[in-house]
């Protein structure tokens, strides 16, 4: 029976080196490029989507209040949500609390996820059944967010002239299939330039807004939260509309979490409040300021603030911060895929380093082609940045509520907090988070559903992954032969012939004899003279220490166990990994060594009703796991692969 990292029970960007080498590597890269470095990386990858979100956000805010015509209230109204929104969500949730919630310096909804896991000590179906939605909603997300945002911003274009109008379409198309296909050369090269470009874009983002805002400063007292209170009280449902669209301006706040293991809490912390965030703000305060004196600039109020001469330049400008934001979005799906591999949660998929120095640096072809190809359909469904626009947001939101539902797990039972205390603290944000997703969910027949349903086709596959895998795991486990008890009984055995060398037996559980050892002893009626059981363990941390790498122990002068373990924002590197179970006290020679892989074949049970469609989809599933070879990265020519029948 071979073991897979995604059969495991469950319990970011760091591959196939050992964790102790890749612990230093990073220590390496911080102390070359300083906090300095650091920060203004974290500017180009951390806040390209929500850096990206004045093109469109404020623009889609305005157009529901002004059905009815647009009053000063109003735009002032408007202008103080969206300033406070920001205020609460990102900088309160995410920079000032979340950053704090790492798991051995890693973010994201997953490892909140894991840590939550952890802290209640067992296993937790509602809890399981929110890692695996938070997961999703990101998928869903991560598709939508190219697409607006280069789209977005090549729609500049048609202010230059509207003669370009029908250049808008192609060219956002040409500009994304040429994004995806450079995935796989690696981004390296260019993703230097991410930073000093995007911080460009902020400074462009703030200084245009000062121009606006110094035109009509009235627009400062839009800081008031009476203003934004005001407005919510008296526009009722107009209110609840355009709160779906506020939304947007916060739509890449999850990747201030899902980041921190990239940068660290530090220069994400300073890129916001010395640079995003006042940029933001400013940005948001200058377009209000010029639909105060130019009402009709509603149409496009972010493109509008600067004059003709410069529109070519502003429009070039946007578009590289898009393509930039979607690299970032790409990147991160990348990642988000190979943490729910090791959890349990996905099938294998071939995972591909693109750089020899940076090892955080991946690229998965599967997942790069599904989130192309839904990219290229949500572009020539939707047409424009107006109607996709309608799409999005509900995703986003829905993994905000996730991770504050983790967050009040991680705080009572891991921090010790008492529930009376979070409750209170936490109500507020949880509520606002509520709020903000009802409000998107009247988008659904406009396009909202379409994040939707890719969320839920998604949460559907990893829990029915995680579910099969559980299954078959139970199964064997009953069907079980004792090792120890094995190795005792042929210890003298006269009629099995030994030959020199060392066989690994790659097994879910090193108490039991291997599938595949009983079958190469029936068939072949041979035992290697040094057997090992070879297990491989996820653990609920971002990266194994060299202490808990490899564990080695012997059962007789036949049969040892040795125990590799790496954590779930880890590549696995068996050959790597074998080299500290030399250091433990294995002996053995690669030339003369085998690795004994169990094929399995899947066949359905005797299940009915939905248990039956989910076995059937498992299965499927199951036929398009990567080679294990490839996949522990196992010497290519010392490989046995031995077939064995298990039922779901």
């Amino acid at each position: 029976m071979i073991m897979k990292l995604s059969d495991l029970p469950i319990g970011g960007d760091v591959p196939a080196a050992d964790a102790d080498e890749q612990a230093a590597s990073d220590e390496q890269d911080r102390s070359h490029g300083g906090l300095a470095a650091l920060t203004l990386g974290a500017v180009g990858v951390v806040y390209g989507d929500i850096g990206t979100s004045p093109i469109y956000a404020l623009r889609e805010a305005l157009k529901p209040a002004a059905l009815d015509g647009l009053e000063r209230s109003e735009v002032m109204g408007i202008i103080s949500v969206l300033i406070w929104v920001i205020i609460i969500i990102v900088t309160i949730k995410y920079v000032t609390v979340l950053l704090r919630a790492d798991n051995h310096g890693e973010g994201g909804v997953l490892s909140l996820y894991t840590l939550a896991r952890l802290a209640i000590g067992r296993r937790s179906i509602p809890l399981l059944l929110l890692g695996i939605s938070g997961a999703a909603l990101f998928f869903g997300d991560a598709a939508i967010t190219p697409a607006i945002s280069v789209l977005s911003a090549v729609e500049g274009l048609e202010l230059i002239t509207p003669a370009f109008a029908t250049f808008v379409l192609p060219l956002t198309l040409g500009i994304l299939v040429a994004l995806f296909l450079v995935q796989r050369h690696g981004t390296a090269t260019i993703s230097s330039a991410f930073g000093p470009i995007t911080a460009v874009w902020f400074l462009v983002l703030g200084g245009t807004g000062i121009v606006q805002t110094i035109a009509n400063p009235y627009v400062l007292l839009a800081f008031d939260p009476r203003y934004a209170v005001s407005f919510l009280i008296e526009e009722g449902p107009i209110a609840f509309t355009v709160l779906g669209a506020i939304f947007l301006a916060v739509t890449g706040a999850e990747a201030l979490y899902a980041d921190l293991g990239h940068f660290g809490r530090k220069p994400i912390s300073l890129a916001w409040y010395g640079l995003v965030f006042p940029s933001l703000l400013l940005n948001y305060l200058g377009q209000g300021a010029l639909v105060l004196s130019h009402p009709e600039a509603i149409s496009d109020p972010f493109f509008l603030m600067v004059p003709k001469w410069a529109l070519p330049e502003l429009v070039a400008l946007a578009t590289a911060a898009t393509v930039i934001a979607a690299q970032a979005v790409i990147t991160g799906a990348y990642s988000m895929t190979r943490a729910a591999i090791q959890l349990g949660f996905l099938p294998r998929l071939n995972i591909l380093h693109t750089s020899e120095s940076q090892s955080g640096q991946i690229y998965i072809p599967s997942m790069n082609w599904m989130l192309f190809f839904g990219v290229i359909w949500l572009v020539l469904s939707f047409r424009s940045s107006d109607a996709l626009a309608s799409a999005y947001g509900i995703a986003v939101t829905g993994t905000m509520i996730v991770t504050t539902a983790l967050a009040i797990v991680l705080a009572h039972r891991a921090w010790g907090r008492s529930l009376w205390l979070v409750l209170p603290v936490v109500a507020p944000l949880a509520l606002l988070e509520l709020v903000f997703l009802f409000s998107n969910l009247l988008k659904l027949p406009d396009g909202g559903y379409v994040p939707v349903t890719l969320a839920t086709m998604l949460g559907i596959v990893m829990w029915t992954w995680w579910r099969g895998t559980q299954l078959v795991l139970a199964r064997e486990g009953k069907q079980k032969v004792d090792m120890d008890g094995f190795a005792h009984s042929i210890a003298h055995s006269a009629s099995i012939q030994r030959v020199d060398g060392t066989a690994f037996f790659l097994t879910a559980d090193s108490s039991a004899v291997p599938q595949a050892l009983l079958h190469n002893l029936k068939h072949n009626r041979v035992l290697h003279d040094q057997n090992v059981m070879l297990t491989i363990e996820t653990l609920r941390v971002p990266r194994a220490s060299e202490a808990e790498r490899v564990e080695y122990s012997r059962i007789d002068e036949h049969f040892a166990r040795v125990k590799v373990r790496f954590g779930f924002m880890e590549t696995p590197n068996l050959t790597r990994a074998l080299g500290h179970a030399r250091r433990a006290g294995l002996k053995f020679d690669v030339m003369s060594s085998s690795f004994f892989l169990g094929r399995r074949k899947m066949i359905l049970g005797q299940r009915h009703g939905v248990g039956r469609l989910l076995d059937r989809l498992y299965i499927s599933l199951s036929r398009f796991a990567a080679d294990p070879s490839e996949f522990y990265h196992l010497p290519r020519d010392r490989v046995v692969e031995l077939g064995a029948r298990t039922t779901v």
